[in-house]
């Protein structure tokens, strides 16, 4: 493997994000081969040159893959400027750093994954891997399948853009919502929110139920756990499937 900079390095390494490394570079408290480094773009061999944080050796760190049923109201990053509770509370004490595989922003529920594998998280949120993510989304109103059409051929929000999704049906309804399954390729900021918006239908709960072969299933909400063997080889068959 060629050089990377340090920041990535210790990304790589799965010893912190590669935001959190350039803090840390730029304070001072990296030393590569025994030099210390405030250039975060400082070129490194992986797993040959010496890299030091605050004197100890990092080791790359044993790889690990979570799913998360993040509940609604948690933001999903490390730390929060406003203080509002993380989905790292969900999270079991003595895991090495992870980092959210894409985001669920704070209203929306559901399925979460978190590794410490930097390029396992890339293959997944990459366009090109089109792997589906899978949403239940209750809105207000009795709604019929004339709207599921109009997702799927796509919503002109108020920044210009058309967004799209690639399928969406309807699960069931009540005596005032209803409840759609919509399927994403590739989800944009908001992607989903955005369009009811400018529908000017109300969102009542958004729940991220899979992605790709994952299914949220019965973990319960706030709960984490660690993938199986099966689930870890299901996702690379379907990344390296749809990639190719």
């Amino acid at each position: 493997m060629g050089k990377v900079g340090l920041a990535r390095a210790l990304s790589k390494l799965g010893y912190c994000s590669r935001s959190q490394a350039e803090r840390l570079i730029r304070a001072g408290r990296v030393q590569l081969n025994g030099a210390v480094k405030r250039d975060p773009q400082s070129p490194v061999l992986l797993h040959r040159d010496r890299i030091e944080v605050y004197g100890d050796p990092v080791r790359s760190a044993e790889k690990v893959y979570l799913m998360l049923n993040k509940p609604r109201g948690l933001v999903t990053t490390a730390s929060d400027e406003k203080g509002r509770p993380t989905v790292y509370a969900g999270l079991s004490p003595g895991l090495p750093w992870v980092a959210p595989v894409g985001r669920l922003d704070k209203a929306s529920e559901g399925l979460l994954l978190l590794t410490n594998n930097s390029e396992w998280a890339a293959g997944i949120t990459a366009p090109e891997s089109r792997l589906a993510k899978i949403y239940h989304v209750q809105v207000s109103g009795l709604r019929n399948v004339e709207l599921a059409n109009a997702l799927v051929k796509g919503v002109r929000v108020s920044s210009g853009e058309l967004l799209a999704v690639k399928d969406a049906r309807i699960l069931r309804q009540g005596n005032r919502n209803t409840w759609f399954e919509i399927a994403l390729h590739e989800g944009k900021n908001r992607h989903l929110s955005r369009m009811f918006e400018q529908l000017e239908i109300e969102v009542l709960r958004l729940v991220r139920v899979a992605i790709g072969p994952l299914e949220l299933r019965d973990l319960p909400k706030g709960s984490s756990r660690a993938l199986t063997a099966e689930e870890k080889s299901a996702v690379d068959h379907a990344i390296h499937h749809t990639s190719n």
